[in-house]
């Protein structure tokens, strides 16, 4: 089964650590056909699976939303979880939500730590969970 990552690098510190979660459990789970694309913020990620949903049996959007001083926060992360939700759904393959909304970026570190509970960790393992059960 061909697995394809789509990381939003617009934190790179943040995607990065949730990618090298998602890689090593996705590896740990005997998966190794992996793709990985980059998008330059959360908002094309949609946009990119859209355009790939029949190249591949699975998708991890992976990146991070954090809350600013405007509004703007609320109708990006709205619109990236509505894109792919109605994604999986009409194309009926899963794709694993691990888009970090944050409310600043120490709390996005956390949340991406290697060390600790690493989101893309647990995307990967539910994506998993997925694939195993179709």
């Amino acid at each position: 089964m061909k697995i394809c990552i789509v990381v939003s690098d617009y934190y790179k510190d943040v995607s990065e650590n949730l990618l090298k979660g998602c890689i090593s459990e996705l590896k740990k789970k005997g998966y190794k056909n992996l793709n990985i694309k980059f998008v330059s913020g959360a908002f094309e990620i949609p946009n990119l699976i859209s355009r790939n949903i029949n190249k591949f049996s699975a998708f991890i959007a992976l990146g991070c939303i954090i809350k600013g001083e405007t509004d703007h926060y609320y109708f990006i992360s709205q619109a990236v979880t509505s894109g792919l939700m109605s994604l999986s759904i009409n194309s009926k393959k899963p794709i694993g939500f691990g888009i970090l909304t944050c409310k600043n970026l120490k709390q996005a570190k956390q949340r991406s730590s290697i060390f600790k509970k690493n989101k893309g960790k647990e995307v990967a393992s539910g994506i998993v969970s997925i694939l195993k059960n179709r």
